[in-house]
């Protein structure tokens, strides 16, 4: 199988300070891939460089052409309907069928004709994914994007790109603070530290996945010690 993000040698500084270092990546054709670490490790600028949003950098970086991202905003512009923030930046005439098609799809084609400021934040979150899917992306690159949502919103939200992962068989790169939520959705978690991809694990389990598996629970575990996370057995910080 090709991959579709490689880089090699991959550096960002600001200001003199390196935020990425000599980084290697590699996502395979329609691999869901998360990735963790601390604020600041550079999670977020390696999300950016590889959506093409930063060009100022060292090293190699190969990404496909079509390509979209989603961000823990929604970042839908007020004064458009919601079906036009969702072809917005194609082609040629705002495509309402098209944009009506893409709604469908996330459960939300009723909230086309509403503007931005009348939809839950679950409901901005499938927007924006809408907008991103409309585009038939080979990589989905997704920057927090079920942070600022409660725990039931988010849930359903988790299921619902699991299943557009799938449906559409995108490469899709997922930055979280959430280690269950990684272990959730990934086929494979990496862990940055100071700008390092410092840690890579498999997760070979299937789906949908449990959360009380001890497989699960043993993953979970192996992670929240490469992030400094120590907890005892009954689940409390030690």
């Amino acid at each position: 199988m090709t991959n579709s993000v490689e880089t090699r040698g991959l550096s960002r500084s600001f200001d003199g300070n390196t935020v990425l270092h000599d980084l290697d990546l590699d996502i395979r054709e329609g691999e869901f891939v998360a990735l963790l670490g601390h604020s600041g490790c550079g999670k977020s600028t390696l999300l950016r460089i590889l959506a093409g949003l930063d060009e100022e950098i060292g090293g190699e970086v190969t990404v496909p052409a079509r390509r979209s991202a989603a961000f823990q905003s929604p970042r839908l512009l007020p004064w458009l309907k919601v079906w036009r923030n969702v072809v917005l930046g194609l082609p040629g005439r705002p495509d309402r069928a098209l944009a009506l098609k893409a709604l469908d799809e996330v459960g939300i084609a009723d909230r086309a004709t509403l503007w931005p400021k009348t939809l839950s934040g679950g409901q901005a979150q499938r927007v924006s994914l809408a907008r991103a899917l409309v585009r038939e992306p080979e990589l989905l690159l997704l920057d927090e994007p079920f942070g600022a949502l409660d725990a039931l919103t988010r849930g359903k939200v988790q299921q619902l790109v699991a299943e557009l992962w799938r449906r559409h068989g995108c490469a899709i790169l997922l930055v979280t603070h959430d280690v269950e939520e990684a272990l959730l959705l990934a086929d494979r978690v990496l862990v940055m530290d100071e700008g390092r991809i410092a840690h890579e694990l498999s997760v070979d389990l299937p789906r949908p996945r449990d959360l009380t598996a001890p497989e699960f629970v043993s993953l979970r575990a192996r992670l929240l010690n490469w992030l400094g996370v120590n907890r005892t057995l009954e689940g409390t910080p030690s």
